[in-house]
């Protein structure tokens, strides 16, 4: 079975990204590319994590969809030929900050996890790391090896980047 999936997405609470980035207008676009699942991002944002509860309903087991009455309201936007299935899949971009051999490093990780309980659970563990309400894409203060650990049992996890403090294609160049 081949799909189209985008999941390094982010929300409306995520800074530099469209204030328009809600659950309606992220499923609108998703469909018109021709997504079928779609990444929900920072759900360790309170507010986000609201929206998601709120907006979302299990379909297959770690996939949400949009409630029906958020569903047809993105559907009667579309053309007939954009109006195939989408699930969603509970997700979040965080980065770590921490020093190791005497310099400081940074890495990025995208987070996905299969059930709201475990992302509320994630994010209160995160939460003592880093200020969630601050950015979609919360800066934890710990070690990237720590945050593995953190998520072993329960999350899949993945480096999106590593940030260079210096040299070629560093911020310092």
């Amino acid at each position: 079975m081949s799909f189209y999936a985008d999941l390094h997405v982010h929300s409306r609470y995520a800074r530099a990204t469209s204030p328009n980035a809600d659950l309606i207008e992220l499923a609108w676009w998703a469909r018109r590319k021709g997504i079928t699942v779609l990444g929900t991002g920072d759900f360790t944002h309170p507010v986000w994590f609201g929206e998601l509860k709120q907006g979302l309903v299990p379909a297959e087991p770690g996939l949400f969809r949009l409630r029906d009455e958020l569903d047809r309201a993105v559907v009667e936007r579309l053309p007939r030929s954009c109006r195939g299935s989408l699930r969603f899949l509970l997700s979040v971009e965080v980065s770590t900050a921490f020093r190791r051999d005497g310099r400081a490093r940074r890495m990025h990780h995208l987070l996905y996890v299969p059930e709201l309980e475990t992302a509320a659970t994630l994010s209160d563990r995160l939460g003592r790391s880093g200020n969630l309400t601050e950015d979609g894409r919360p800066t934890l203060a710990m070690d990237a090896g720590d945050l593995l650990e953190a998520t072993l049992e329960s999350v899949v996890t993945a480096p999106t980047r590593c940030r260079r403090t210096s040299g070629p294609r560093g911020s310092g160049s």
